[in-house]
């Protein structure tokens, strides 16, 4: 019997490619995205295409087709001055990157699997959040992916 594993410790980080189509494996080449309290799902379920031929003559057959993320996707943070400094920093990263043909990847690290989920996507910038009395203030951190999520090798850290 396998041990659950509990969120405590999860990681969000984004990095620019130094060349372009290459994914960045140095931790070092990643910015920690601090304050997350939710990550999305990136595990849609597929859409199921009708296969059913005429000599079918009880049940329907389906093949499996596209996932869909859903359009942009929302990371739920903590609104603080470092997380506004720091979103900013990877929105113009983006925006810079993006003009020199480059992406920009996102990472997704449990302290306690082997791998750690990848995708390249554009970040939006931040507007204001919803304020209520009496709550944390929250905001939403919006990407657009642009390649489907993919599990791989945990970013290198260059320190012992």
């Amino acid at each position: 019997m396998s041990n659950a594993l509990s969120t405590a410790g999860v990681k969000v980080f984004a990095g620019v490619e130094t060349t372009a189509g290459t994914r960045p494996t140095a931790l070092s080449a990643y910015t920690e995205i601090a304050d997350v309290k939710e990550v999305p799902e990136l595990n849609p379920e597929p859409s199921t295409l009708d296969s059913t031929t005429l000599a079918e003559t009880e049940y329907k057959t389906y093949i499996a087709g596209l996932k869909d993320l859903g359009g942009a996707i929302s990371f739920t943070a903590n609104f603080t001055n470092e997380l506004k400094t720091t979103w900013d920093k990877v929105v113009d990263e983006y925006k810079t990157a993006s003009s020199a043909s480059k992406a920009m990847w996102f990472c997704i690290v449990h302290p306690d699997l082997t791998k750690a989920v990848y995708f390249k996507g554009s970040p939006s910038a931040m507007g204001l959040p919803a304020m209520s009395v009496d709550s944390i203030l929250e905001t939403n951190l919006y990407i657009v992916p642009s390649s489907a999520p993919q599990w791989e090798a945990k970013p290198t850290s260059t320190s012992s």
